[in-house]
């Protein structure tokens, strides 16, 4: 029975907890184990190292990873490599010889969500931006997004960018600081949807109002579109990724060419198609790899 193991930057992001779901389903249907593994300390790369070396002193058959930090965990990662050890890379990109890298276009994503904002305000109005670690490629990526868009549309004001760790808490407390500078605040646009929701905390708390949007499609950020407090997100489905990099990671074991990429598409999440982000995770079916990769080699 192959077993693999599959690494998380933390375990309180609910698309992580998707993506481990994935995971997890995806092996038992499969034949195939699963284990879990993510810092206590959420994206903290020094325990994410730490437990990388337990893990590996187990020798998995493969291992799924998505980088704390995409620079402190490059020789890590490569030492193991080395030992023989396959790696499905998810999520965030980092350099080394990964069988395959599963995620999406993040710059797309930045780029798209941006102009759903820009189209709201008919192009004209005041926004900040809040955006994850500097560590995380996704938030890099999604922030180029964002810049490019908001460069093409001159009614659009950028007032400042404030750091809410792509957690709820955080993105609470960088919405009260931007808050507390600037007296008009007309869009709010948060590299994922933990730090929306955090935005959405601050704005209650403050007794303002903004429009928001976030990214990651999870069904707590859809429930907020239902209610109409939260403008957009875009789906990054977790779910899935987790369910491909398992089937990635046992066709790799088989033998079976696999793509060096894998891009899920991504799709803006409003109001008017919502419902289906409602589904609880544990009801969504499994993908099928041709599904995911339809021109896949055999």
């Amino acid at each position: 029975m192959p077993r693999l193991a599959a690494f998380t930057k933390n375990g309180v992001n609910p698309n992580y907890q998707a993506f481990l779901l994935g995971v997890e389903r995806a092996a038992v249907a499969q034949g195939a184990t699963a284990t879990r593994h993510f810092p206590a300390t959420p994206d903290d790369p020094a325990q994410q190292i730490a437990l990388l070396r337990d893990v590996l002193a187990e020798r998995p058959d493969a291992i799924i990873f998505a980088p704390a930090d995409d620079a402190l965990l490059e020789a890590p990662v490569a030492q193991a490599i080395a030992q023989g050890i396959p790696f499905i890379g998810f999520v965030n990109r980092m350099d080394g010889d990964f069988v395959t890298f599963i995620g999406a276009d993040d710059v797309a994503m930045g780029r798209t969500i941006a102009g759903v904002m820009v189209a709201a305000l008919g192009g004209s109005g005041d926004v900040v931006l809040i955006e994850g670690p500097e560590t995380a490629p996704t938030n890099r990526d999604r922030g180029r997004g964002f810049r490019e868009t908001l460069a093409k549309h001159p009614g659009i004001r950028v007032l400042g960018t404030a750091p809410g760790r792509y957690l709820r808490e955080p993105g609470r407390t960088a919405m009260a600081g931007l808050l507390a500078q600037h007296p008009r605040i007309d869009g709010v646009i948060c590299t994922n949807d933990l730090m929306a929701l955090g935005a959405l905390d601050a704005l209650e708390a403050a007794g303002r109002s903004a429009l928001v949007v976030g990214n990651n499609g999870t069904i707590e950020a859809a429930r907020e579109i239902a209610r109409g407090r939260l403008l957009a997100s875009m789906d990054y489905d977790g779910f899935k990724m987790g369910a491909a990099a398992v089937m990635a990671a046992l066709r790799h074991l088989n033998g079976a060419p696999i793509p060096r990429e894998i891009l899920l598409p991504a799709q803006v999440i409003t109001h008017a198609n919502h419902a289906a982000w409602l589904v609880p995770i544990e009801d969504r079916p499994l993908p099928r790899w041709d599904d995911i990769v339809p021109s896949s080699p055999e």
